[in-house]
């Protein structure tokens, strides 16, 4: 199972927010390419990056730090937050984005269409995030009464090979994984699942690992990095 360690860029600065609130912020670096730098030394393949002043406004707001993140590592990166027009993905593709993370847009199934078509499922990554088993959109301030397994089931009708699912109610809480949530969503798809959120000791990972889901293929790691409950080189050896 793949570590995928975080980096959320607000107003420049590597952030951890609890459950998605904007006003709950905290600032861990103004460097996010030497936060990058430094998960690529502990073994990291592949950085989930968030730009989360694009997921509260509509649009790509830290573009000039991806591509400074993209200079300096050579690792994959999966990026996601304010994406939702064909455009924007194509410019961030350009860049040396591998994958792109559709979450507000991904509620459309004609845009998802469009993007499989323009871009092909290996480019393109939902993000299921939920509220109480509800999808919420716009960097999570929209509350809809969309049933996240709903959505899942959909997308992947479509064409959708991997997808990111958060509950949003663990995010930044290092409370653990929502396991019995995780456990449900992937028996619903025949698609990768990337669970996000809560992970706050070794122990949660293992107890990931131990649901022994076959489509589980990975967990996104923020705030007990940051925090230092464990390194990234711990929890890929571990």
């Amino acid at each position: 199972m793949m570590i995928f360690p975080a980096i959320d860029l607000k107003n420049g600065k590597c952030v951890r927010l609890l459950q998605g609130k904007a006003e709950e912020v905290t600032v861990y670096s103004d460097n996010p390419v030497a936060i990058a730098m430094q998960w690529q030394e502990q073994g990291g393949q592949f950085l989930h990056v968030v730009d989360l002043d694009g997921a509260f406004s509509g649009e790509p707001k830290n573009r000039e730090w991806v591509r400074q993140i993209i200079s300096s590592v050579p690792i994959h990166i999966q990026l996601g937050g304010g994406l939702r027009t064909l455009l924007q993905i194509r410019e961030v593709l350009e860049l040396g984005v591998d994958r792109v993370v559709l979450g507000t847009r991904a509620a459309s199934e004609d845009f998802v269409r469009k993007a499989l078509r323009e871009f092909g499922a290996e480019k393109l990554v939902v993000g299921i995030d939920a509220r109480d088993g509800k999808v919420a959109l716009s960097g999570w301030t929209e509350q809809t009464g969309l049933n996240a397994i709903d959505l899942a089931k959909r997308v992947f009708e479509l064409g959708i090979l991997r997808m990111v699912f958060t509950d949003i109610n663990t995010d930044g809480m290092l409370i653990g994984p929502p396991l019995d949530s995780i456990r449900r969503l992937c028996a619903a798809v025949g698609c990768s699942v990337i669970a996000s959120g809560g992970v706050s000791t070794l122990e949660d990972i293992r107890k990931l690992r131990e649901l022994k889901l076959s489509n589980l293929e990975g967990v996104i790691v923020g705030k007990a990095l940051y925090e230092k409950k464990f390194t990234l080189r711990e929890a890929l050896r571990d």
